[in-house]
């Protein structure tokens, strides 16, 4: 199944609904970053979340997660935009934490909880909105609860899950967020707390392969749920060429000879892709003309 986010809309417009599949999103994540299992895991909910985040911005629009809970993991990076584009890393793709009570992946500790999880949105404006919250949790879907909760006064749930296969690479992966509206209902609110302490947690649920309009379901009822909108969601870096070369001519024409006679080439790397741009010592002093 092909990644995608569904927009819905539920309870008699009392409550807005997200849901993501994004198995193929994250492995190309991991691929890229050669990611271990706890990395995995905290780089996908966090790029997951970011998609469906990503969502509730229109047009041009788009937004960058940035936390660090002082944690092994280190900084966990993320970019998304309201077309269902993601890309992101963490700063320690090999970090090895051990296991909680549970004898899972202690996510937690790898994250650490002393620190800020900060989101700047881009909205066309002359300046970024950006809001920040202290990291709740470190299991990075209470973080962004807290975050919605706090920093946009939106009462959410969100979850986040990845599993990983023994070979690390992605068996599944996905998430939701459900916000209430100003005008929902107690008994509304009291049927979906209910609803949400009986089901399946979500990494369950995207282990058995299920949709994001059943997940919907699950967790809203089938009855009340209406899909407003399905869309694609994908890996897109916002890197090439182009802008590298850019990048280099921004150094200034001195600089540029410097790595000429020092080196005789350049290379960069993307940090949100792992991408490689070569500049060999013709690439460079085209690049000088250019800039002179």
């Amino acid at each position: 199944m092909k990644d995608y986010l569904v927009k819905a809309i539920a309870h008699n417009k009392q409550v807005r609904a997200y849901a993501a599949i994004t198995t193929e999103t994250i492995e190309e994540a991991r691929r890229r970053h050669d990611l271990l299992g706890v990395a995995s895991v905290v780089l996908g909910r966090s790029m997951t979340a970011g998609v469906i985040l990503g969502a509730m911005l229109k047009g041009e629009e788009k937004l960058t997660i940035k936390m660090n809970g002082g944690g092994p993991i280190g900084t966990i990076l993320v970019d998304a935009n309201a077309k269902g584009e993601v890309r992101g890393y963490v700063s320690n793709p090999h970090a090895v934490p051990g296991l909680n009570q549970q004898g899972l992946l202690d996510i937690k500790a790898a994250v650490g909880t002393n620190g800020i999880l900060s989101i700047t949105k881009d909205i066309g404006l002359n300046h970024p909105f950006i809001g920040q919250v202290p990291i709740a949790s470190g299991e990075i879907g209470e973080d962004f609860a807290s975050y919605l909760l706090q920093s946009e006064q939106v009462p959410s749930s969100v979850g986040v899950g990845v599993l990983v296969n023994p070979d690390s690479t992605i068996q599944a992966a996905g998430g939701f967020i459900i916000q209430l509206m100003p005008n929902t209902e107690e008994e509304t609110i009291r049927l979906i707390e209910e609803r949400l302490q009986t089901i399946p947690s979500i990494s369950s649920m995207i282990g058995e392969g299920i949709t994001p309009e059943q997940i919907l379901q699950q967790l809203l009822g089938e009855e009340n749920v209406s899909i407003l909108e399905k869309s694609p969601v994908q890996f897109q870096c916002e890197c090439s060429r182009d802008r590298i070369s850019n990048a280099i001519l921004s150094l200034g024409s001195e600089e540029i000879q410097d790595i000429i006679y020092t080196d005789g080439q350049a290379e960069a790397q993307c940090h949100f892709c792992n991408e490689s741009y070569y500049y060999n010592r013709e690439d460079l002093e085209t690049l000088l003309k250019v800039g002179i």
